[in-house]
């Protein structure tokens, strides 16, 4: 059975938008749509993106690992692993987020919240992703082949159950919220 979500139908149309709804609101309630807080991350003041983004992966990862397991993900797609595409493509996303203020998700969201230089930073973002598309044949020639190892999982790297990497990796992440709760607190009171 697969999971009835598509987005070539009406139905999965509007369930991907009002997913997308929610998801907005729940950035904007986790206040990662103030662009404090984003920069107090890169300042070591600010824990919350990070808390916020741990969580998401995990919880995320977990239940796709079950619906997989459920047989609902019919099409499940992994991308290609490739190492210097991530390192240049992080490294760039990481500068892009420091100098913006936002990943593509909080600023669209703040761009809702009324922000304008968000919005503004948003016409980057646009401009940034057609240059890419432009440019992707050199890319694919020149930086996608450098480091290509194909489709790779953590599972492929050890011979360990999905389920303990996902028992460690959670169990990871609550000793690291722990950890920041302690030096976390006192720097949001500072800020």
């Amino acid at each position: 059975m697969n999971f009835p979500i598509s987005t070539s139908s009406t139905v999965g149309l509007i369930l991907s938008g009002l997913f997308g709804l929610i998801f907005g609101i729940l950035l904007n309630k986790g206040r990662v749509t103030d662009y404090n807080v984003i920069v107090n991350l890169f300042r070591f003041r600010d824990w919350t993106v990070l808390r916020i983004m741990l969580t998401a992966i995990i919880v995320g990862g977990i239940g796709v690992f079950m619906m997989m397991s459920a047989g609902w993900l019919g099409g499940y797609h992994i991308k290609d692993t490739n190492l210097l595409g991530l390192l240049l493509g992080g490294g760039l996303f990481g500068v892009g987020m420091v100098v913006y203020g936002y990943c593509p998700g909080t600023g669209v969201a703040a761009i809702a919240t009324g922000s304008l230089h968000a919005l503004v930073g948003f016409f980057g973002m646009v401009l940034g992703g057609v240059l890419y598309a432009l440019s992707f044949g050199w890319v694919k020639e020149n930086i996608l082949s450098v480091g290509a190892f194909g489709k790779l999982r953590l599972t492929d790297l050890a011979p360990i159950p999905e389920v303990v990497w996902w028992v460690v990796l959670g169990a990871g992440a609550l000793l690291l919220f722990r950890v920041l709760g302690k030096s976390g607190d006192e720097a949001v009171d500072e800020s």
